[in-house]
C-alpha cells in the first residue's frame, strides 16, 4: 500500500460493485435477521404535519428512509377502543392496517403488538379496557381471543398476515388486572393461551410472541417463564425489552447479561429468542450507536440461529413531537447516525475499512445508498464517487458531522469511492 501525503488530509480510495437488487428484502425474508422499528406513532406524526427528511436533506417517507438504513420490519401496536390523543391515542385495528399494508409495499414483516388495553400497557400498568371492565373473567377469554382474531384477520383479508403477534405488552406482572395478574397465575396462563389460539385460528404460520421488560435480568425472567412453563402456556419467541437508559447504567455494564439471559432462555425453554424493544438517548449519539451494534452482535451471536432480530421502540418519534427522550431522529427532521448500526452489522453489507479514519458501507438495495462514517465530526469531508473510467459522477460534502449517506442511484457496475476525513496532518491511503 503506497502512503503519501496530499494537502494535509487523509483520503481514502475503494472500490466497489454496485448491484441493484429491489426485491432482495421481500424475497429472501424468510431467512432475513429482523431488524426492524416500532412505529405506532408515525400515522399520527404525519397526520399532525411532522415532516421526514433522509440523511440528504430531501424529504421523504419515513418508512423509505427506515428501509434505506437496513430495517425489514416493522412493529405496531394495537389498542381496543384508544383516544384521539396525539401521543397517547390512535392505534385503532383500522389505523394498524393501513401502516401494515404501507410497510408490506415496502418490502417489509410485520408485527402486531396487543396491549389488550385503550392506551399504553407496561410492566406499570395493565389496565382492561373500558368495554372489558365490567366482565367475568369468562368474558374476558372471549373478549381476549375475539379482539385478537379480529384484528388478525381483518389483516390477513386486507393483505397482511403478520410474521409475528405478541400477546401482551411486557407482561412481567400479567396482564388485564387484576384478573389476568401473576399474583394468579392459573387465569394468567389462560388469557395467554387464548390470545395464542385466536391467531393461530387466523394463520398457522404466526409466530406467537410473551414479552417480558428488563431482558438483561435472568431471575426476574426465569420466575416469569418457569410459571408460563407450569401453566403450559403456548408461545414460540420469548419477547425481551433492553433499555440501559431505564437501568440508569451505561449499556457495557450489562450487555453481557442481556447474551447470558438470551442464551439461557433458549437452552432452558427450547425457545427462539428476540429483543422487541430497544432504544437510548438520541442526544448520546455515539452511544446508541455502540449499544445497537452491541445488541445486535449478542442476538446473533444466540447459538443455532435462535437470535431472530432486535427491534428499534420509536426511532422517528422525534423529541418535539413526542416529548421522548429514547428515538433516534433529529431536531431537522432526518435520522441520526446511530440508526446507521442497522446497516453496519447488516450481514448483507460489506464494510470497507480503508482507511481507519474512515468506513464505508455499500448498501445495494432499493437504489442504492452509500452510508460513510468518520472517525471525527471535525472538518469538512468530501467524498466522490467515480466511474471506472475515472469521471466523477457524484460528490457529496459534509461539515461538522461523523456520518452522511449517499442516494447513489446508479447502473450496476464498478465504482470507485474517494472519501477525506478532514482532519489535517494526515496521509492520503490509495
Amino acid at each position: 500500500m503506497l502512503k503519501y501525503s496530499v494537502s494535509g488530509v487523509l483520503k481514502g480510495m475503494l472500490v466497489f460493485c454496485l448491484f441493484v437488487l429491489p426485491g432482495l428484502f421481500a424475497n429472501n425474508a424468510t431467512a432475513q435477521f429482523v431488524k426492524g422499528a416500532d412505529i405506532g406513532w408515525l400515522d399520527q406524526m404525519e397526520a399532525t404535519g411532522y415532516k421526514f427528511y433522509d440523511s440528504t436533506g430531501t424529504q421523504s417517507d419515513c418508512l423509505n428512509i427506515l428501509r434505506d438504513h437496513g430495517i425489514n420490519a416493522v412493529r405496531l401496536r394495537v389498542w381496543v377502543n384508544p383516544s384521539g390523543d396525539k401521543v397517547n391515542g390512535h392505534c385503532s385495528k383500522n389505523e394498524v392496517v393501513a401502516m401494515a399494508l404501507r410497510a408490506k409495499q415496502k418490502g417489509m414483516k410485520v408485527m402486531i403488538d396487543f396491549h389488550y388495553s385503550d392506551s399504553w400497557a407496561d410492566p406499570g400498568k395493565q389496565n382492561k379496557p373500558a368495554a372489558w371492565a365490567g366482565h367475568t373473567f369468562s368474558q374476558l377469554l372471549t373478549d381476549v381471543y375475539n379482539h385478537t382474531w379480529e384484528v388478525l384477520d381483518t389483516l390477513k383479508k386486507a393483505g397482511v398476515t403478520p410474521s409475528w403477534v405478541q400477546i401482551g405488552n411486557e407482561i412481567i406482572g400479567g396482564m388485564l388486572w387484576p384478573d389476568g395478574s401473576t399474583s394468579n397465575w392459573t387465569q394468567l396462563g389462560k388469557l395467554l393461551n387464548k390470545g395464542y389460539d385466536a391467531a393461530r385460528a387466523v394463520d398457522s404460520s404466526i409466530k406467537v410472541i410473551v414479552h417480558v421488560d428488563q431482558g438483561n435480568d435472568n431471575a426476574r425472567c426465569r420466575y416469569f417463564f418457569d410459571n408460563a412453563k407450569t401453566q403450559g402456556v403456548k408461545y414460540d419467541i420469548i419477547g425481551l425489552s433492553y433499555y440501559p437508559f431505564w437501568l440508569g447504567t451505561d449499556y457495557t455494564t450489562t450487555i453481557n447479561n442481556l447474551a447470558t439471559n438470551m442464551n439461557d432462555m433458549v437452552s432452558r425453554y427450547g425457545k427462539e429468542v428476540m429483543v422487541v424493544e430497544v432504544g437510548g438517548d438520541y442526544t448520546q449519539v455515539q452511544n446508541t450507536y455502540n449499544m445497537l451494534v452491541a445488541v445486535i452482535q449478542k442476538v446473533k451471536a444466540v447459538p443455532n440461529g435462535k437470535g431472530l432480530g432486535v427491534i428499534y421502540w420509536e426511532p422517528e418519534g422525534e423529541k418535539s413531537w413526542s416529548g421522548y427522550q429514547l428515538n433516534c431522529w433529529g431536531a431537522d427532521g432526518k435520522p441520526t447516525a446511530a440508526l446507521n448500526a442497522f446497516l453496519a452489522t447488516f450481514s448483507g453489507l460489506n464494510l470497507y475499512p480503508n482507511p481507519s479514519d474512515i468506513r464505508i458501507y455499500p448498501n445495494p438495495c432499493f437504489g442504492g445508498l452509500l452510508n460513510v462514517e468518520f472517525a471525527s465530526p471535525a472538518g469538512t469531508h468530501d467524498v466522490r464517487i467515480y466511474d471506472i473510467s475515472g469521471r466523477l459522477i457524484k460528490q457529496q460534502r459534509t461539515t461538522g458531522a461523523f456520518t452522511d449517506a449517499i442516494q447513489l442511484n446508479l447502473r450496476p457496475g464498478l465504482y470507485l469511492v474517494n472519501a477525506d476525513t478532514g482532519q489535517p496532518g494526515k496521509l492520503v491511503v490509495r
